[in-house]
């Protein structure tokens, strides 16, 4: 559907079935059905709701839509009696209005029923803020002249609160990027051994900023929130359930920062590699030296590409002294080359730094 009025093509606001079966007179009321209706707020032009179907007019309506209107009482809050008219004649007596203060004070206790009441299905504050500038404007007033600044609150953002979500889980991968990345490159043909150097590099500082994206994500979602300054303002039940559901959101992000923080510490799992063949006495053995290594997940992967080369029997990578001691039968020799040739493969220097024959 198209979100211009059919009269004055103005783009509408989206108001929900409920308030048109509330506000249209009785004979009216049948032909509302659950389609989307929008709201036409123009001044002058005589549609009030429309949809891809259906059209309503003023004079379909049971009240006035003071804000389409230029002259008489022009009711702006339809919950607690304030107009342009009200207004003015407060201007008139006091030089200011006492509207807004009323409505917020008033929004609380007894509470409001915007959706109901208004034609706009909405909060009023807006319209009264604007309806206090026309009627100023109206008697002539300066806007120097009037006591009260007339300000209406903008609804609370929570773009602090996902800039902090999403930071924790991009520092996040980013700081396990020096494990996980080289193995995405190994699987498409090409070796990550030198970003994974860079990154590893960098692997403190993000981890730094990981928790400090974390701890600003608990900070907006946990800190106490300041009630509304909207008379449509969700209800009690609806806000613990969009706090409940960022409090959620929150513990999947940790979870998840977690998850890929400590990569390197079990990847040797994903990958098969944690087994407990060591290398023994009745073998023929090589030391390798390997550079390259940054991480344990490093190790897990040259480990490996070792074990998978025909003739080698265990492998043994230490990843804090650099090196691998690779094990064969003692009826065959360590296919030395063959093994060189594997580590480069997977992004590894490597060369053979002492070796042995069992008796």
């Amino acid at each position: 559907m198209a979100n211009g009025c059919p009269s004055c093509a103005a783009k509408g606001l989206r108001v929900e079935p409920v308030t048109l079966r509330a506000l249209l007179r009785d004979e009216f009321v049948d032909s509302v059905t659950d389609e989307e209706f929008r709201f036409c707020g123009t001044v002058g032009c005589d549609t009030v709701y429309y949809s891809s179907g259906s059209t309503f007019t003023k004079s379909q309506l049971k009240v006035p839509v003071g804000i389409k209107e230029t002259t008489g009482e022009r009711p702006l809050c339809y919950c607690f009696g304030h107009s342009i008219a009200s207004i003015i004649e407060e201007l008139q007596t006091k030089g200011s209005s006492d509207a807004l203060d009323d409505i917020r004070a008033k929004m609380k206790d007894p509470g409001c029923h915007c959706e109901t009441e208004n034609p706009s299905g909405s909060c009023c504050l807006g319209s009264v803020a604007k309806g206090i500038q026309i009627a100023k404007a109206e008697l002539g007033i300066v806007a120097s002249d009037v006591q009260q600044m007339i300000t209406v609150a903008k609804p609370p953002s929570h773009r602090g609160e996902m800039i902090a979500k999403v930071g924790t889980l991009v520092s996040a991968i980013l700081a396990s990027a020096c494990c996980w990345l080289p193995l995405v490159l190994l699987a498409i043909g090409v070796s990550g051994a030198g970003v994974a150097s860079t990154l590893e590099a960098y692997r403190p500082l993000l981890i730094v900023v990981t928790f400090g994206f974390l701890a600003a994500a608990f900070y907006f979602t946990y800190r106490p929130k300041k009630a509304a300054d909207d008379c449509c303002a969700p209800t009690a039940k609806g806000r613990l359930n969009l706090m409940a559901l960022n409090k959620f959101m929150l513990w999947v992000v940790t979870a998840m920062a977690i998850v890929f923080l400590f990569f390197p510490s079990y990847v040797g799992l994903l990958l098969g590699t944690s087994d407990s063949s060591n290398v023994t006495e009745n073998m023929n053995t090589v030391v390798f030296k390997i550079d390259g290594m940054t991480c344990e997940g490093c190790a897990s992967i040259a480990k490996k590409a070792v074990r998978d080369v025909p003739g080698v029997l265990s492998v043994e990578v230490e990843y804090e002294q650099g090196q691998a001691i690779v094990g064969s039968d003692i009826c065959c020799p360590v296919p030395k080359d063959q093994i060189i040739q594997a580590l480069q493969r997977v992004g590894y220097e490597a060369q053979i730094s002492e070796f042995s024959v069992a008796n």
